[in-house]
């Protein structure tokens, strides 16, 4: 069976994987490389590190409205999707001999949308999981095929549930097209009033309030991890925050004030009495660094 592959991030490698080793992969579409990290380096995205590595065509076009004549000559009998970051119109989804499906990192319909791995993170939920749908026109809309569930630890950051969830997606994944092409699946609707939206994340997300709750802080913090690494505003800087956790202490001191130094940590404030320990930080312009090297250092600026 011919499948053309569409993904981007890690979390789409395995998936990838598992497909070469059971069908013909025909074409893998991946988005353009781009600028990554201070000095701009401009990057190959994980999926056609992994399609070059094992020889695999990749192409990435900047709409994949582009390819879609490349997409008929092959004629595929499946397209799979797994976080590609593009929409795929109608004259595409209408080409293999079977509907296209997605592998999609929630229990939808909670989730829709590009970033829902962080939004289970941020709202505090204890568990998610992936689905296999239907491909249609409207974002993630489509019929379900099947669901696995994961809980959530609290150990847990958008980095080590991406890894988790991307595994789960491929196993159900690879349970679900045999099924589904022997017919033995019965397509579930999604339930309109229970859909929520995992919007992509902005710039003005990655702030940690400290005016807000330290569980509602920690939350956040796990979202952006291991990238973009959230950051907290101290004396008017912004300090990136690489390790922290939710403390014991309690207080009446206001939001944002330095309130105790332990040997490796230092505790910050928080609403409504709370407070949250850093371990690793990183200063304007600086690197990272240990807590107790900017107790040593730093610390006396912030006070």
């Amino acid at each position: 069976m011919k499948v053309v592959f569409m993904g981007t991030p890690s979390f789409g490698v395995p998936i990838l994987e598992a497909l070469t080793q059971k069908y013909e992969v025909v074409l893998v579409v991946t988005q353009p490389d781009k600028p990554v990290g201070r000095k701009k380096i401009l990057t190959p995205p994980p999926v056609k590190v992994f399609a070059q590595a094992n020889n695999l065509p990749v192409v990435q076009p900047e709409k994949v409205k582009e390819i879609t004549g490349l997409l008929k000559d092959l004629a595929p009998d499946l397209l799979v999707t797994a976080a590609y970051g593009q929409f795929i119109p109608e004259a595409i989804l209408k080409l293999p001999r079977f509907k296209p499906i997605n592998v999609h990192g929630s229990l939808l319909p909670k989730y829709r949308g590009g970033s829902p791995i962080q939004h289970a993170l941020i709202n505090g939920e204890k568990v998610t999981g992936v689905t296999i749908m239907y491909m249609e026109k409207a974002m993630d809309s489509g019929d379900i095929l099947a669901q696995r569930e994961l809980p959530i630890l609290d150990e847990d950051t958008s980095g080590t549930l991406f890894a988790k969830l991307s595994l789960l997606g491929r196993d159900l994944l690879m349970e679900t097209i045999p099924l589904l092409i022997e017919g033995k699946i019965q397509p579930v609707p999604q339930n309109q009033s229970e859909v929520t939206f995992a919007y992509n994340l902005t710039p003005s997300d990655e702030e940690l309030d400290l005016f807000r709750e330290a569980r509602v802080i920690y939350n956040r913090y796990r979202a952006l991890l291991p990238e973009p690494v959230p950051y907290l505003v101290l004396k008017g800087q912004k300090i990136k925050i690489h390790k922290m956790r939710i403390s014991n202490s309690t207080h009446n001191s206001p939001s944002g004030e330095i309130i105790n130094v332990g040997k490796d940590y230092f505790t910050i404030a928080c609403g409504n009495h709370s407070a949250i320990d850093i371990l690793e930080l990183q200063l304007p312009g600086g690197k990272r660094i240990t807590a107790r090297d900017f107790i040593n250092g730093q610390l006396k600026n912030f006070r």
